[in-house]
């Protein structure tokens, strides 16, 4: 025992090195929000896969907070909107107070191809339109669901990190 103690103090932390930076064209809100981001998710509409790859995307083996994005619980904490999911009737009204919450800069990022153009409920009675629709979208996600490295990749982003 008391050698693989003296193995771990020897070799230290041991940890991979971030990939490269982000690449692509930054939010303009990004430069504002640049090194910390407060993110209030907004399901609108999804059938929740979406969800379970931001939970992923939070958790250990991703951990997008190492890049500066949180999550919090307030509209009126937050920086930027991760809108899941199409925008349902009764999600339209809801979906534009939270956004007016959210105190300026802001940015808006439409995760999932329900987010940014309906996917598969396209055309459906209780669906008003993709988030783009009802707030302006400052990033979009693909994916149906999105990976949380592309997750991570849009928060990266808006934290520049």
């Amino acid at each position: 025992m008391l050698s693989l103690w003296q193995a771990i103090r020897r070799v230290g932390r041991v940890a991979e090195p971030a990939p490269a930076g982000p690449a692509g064209p930054a939010p303009a809100a990004a430069g504002e929000l640049a090194g910390s981001v407060q993110v209030r998710h907004v399901d609108a509409g999804s059938c929740n896969g979406c969800e379970v790859e931001i939970g992923a995307a939070f958790g250990p083996v991703y951990d997008a907070e190492r890049y500066g994005a949180r999550l919090v619980a307030s509209p009126r904490h937050a920086d930027a909107l991760l809108v899941t999911g199409v925008v349902t009737r009764n999600m339209a009204e809801p979906l534009r107070r939270t956004y007016e919450a959210v105190a300026e800069p802001k940015a808006v990022v439409a995760v999932g191809d329900c987010a940014r153009n309906c996917g598969v409920f396209a055309g459906a009675y209780g669906v008003v339109g993709a988030v783009a629709d009802v707030v302006p979208v400052d990033a979009e996600v693909v994916g149906c669901p999105p990976r949380p490295e592309t997750i991570v990749a849009a928060l990266r982003l808006l934290t520049g990190r």
